[in-house]
């Protein structure tokens, strides 16, 4: 491979990879940045000349990053976040218009915190998108260094020196279910209704646990990956679960579902809100994850 020209590469071809990565197709990719998708083809074509590399593979569903690809991915995320801090720079960091900043959290946090954050962006940041991305702790520290999330909301997962941690408090749970069904007073009651279970794996919860550790054990009729499928799944029916109190209180003022405690002890969690290093002095990032501090202050019910 010829020795590359580095004055001679337009940094376009760096906001093209990314979104290729992010889009995950050439008609998407083009979409986003609006050109044509023979100008991303193009564009994709000089990137492979560059790099040496396919970067990308095709499959039945679109574009695939190929090994090397995927050890860009952070590396041209960071130089466009330096880039894009050095204009920010340039004007005080007031001018947002066209920019996106992608907060991940877990959809009960989104349900929760979702709208009250997209209402203060827009008050003190008009023409800043949002992208919201599901995260957990298992995966959160990578999807920030990786530039697939820029702030995190997450219980744990960051233990990388190049991530900053804000300790937001202890959260803890409440139980939900249809308005019309009578609330379980006591455990053995609690553990003999049909539960739904929230799980990503589908067999057991933190519910199990308590229940186990007071000497019962439950039924769970149904189970979701999803908190957002919750209320769906209770209005109407003889069923009941336990879910974050903030979300089950989010859930209940728009619905004819109804909170009470849970009648067993249930462990708290404790939630923190992560960031790059390099993003303390993007000052739009830090104006974001003030205003996620003070919704969370405000509809969070934290210990």
């Amino acid at each position: 491979m010829n020795p590359v020209d580095i004055e001679a590469v337009d940094l376009n071809l760096l906001r093209v990879f990314v979104a290729l990565i992010e889009e995950g197709g050439a008609s998407r990719a083009a979409i986003r940045l609006g050109v044509t998708q023979p100008a991303v083809s193009a564009a994709l074509g000089r990137l492979r000349d560059i790099y040496g590399d396919p970067l990308f593979e095709r499959t039945g569903r679109g574009l695939r990053p190929t090994t090397r690809a995927n050890e860009l991915a952070p590396l041209i995320g960071e130089a466009i976040d330096r880039c894009r801090l050095a204009l920010s720079l340039s004007v005080g960091g007031r001018e947002t218009r066209g920019r996106t900043i992608t907060i991940g959290l877990s959809d009960d946090s989104e349900i929760a915190l979702g709208q009250q954050i997209l209402a203060a962006v827009e008050q003190r940041l008009p023409g800043l998108r949002i992208i919201f991305r599901q995260t957990h702790s298992g995966v959160v520290q990578d999807m920030l260094m990786g530039h697939k999330v820029d702030i995190a909301i997450s219980a744990g997962g960051f233990s990388s020196q190049l991530v900053t941690r804000t300790r937001l408090g202890r959260g803890n749970y409440l139980c939900i279910a249809d308005a019309h069904n009578s609330i379980p007073l006591s455990a053995a009651d609690y553990a003999g209704r049909p539960h739904l279970l929230v799980s990503s794996a589908g067999y057991v919860g933190i519910v199990d646990e308590g229940l186990n550790a007071a000497g019962y054990k439950r039924t769970v009729k149904v189970s979701t990956s999803h908190f957002a499928a919750v209320p769906f799944l209770l209005v109407g029916s003889s069923l009941i679960t336990t879910v974050p109190t903030h979300a089950a209180r989010a859930m209940a003022r728009i619905t004819s579902l109804q909170t009470f405690p849970c009648p067993v002890p249930m462990p708290s969690y404790e939630l923190e809100i992560g960031m790059r290093v390099g993003s303390k002095h993007d000052e739009a990032m830090q104006v974001v994850k003030a205003l996620i501090l003070d919704c969370i202050k405000e509809h969070f019910f934290l210990q």
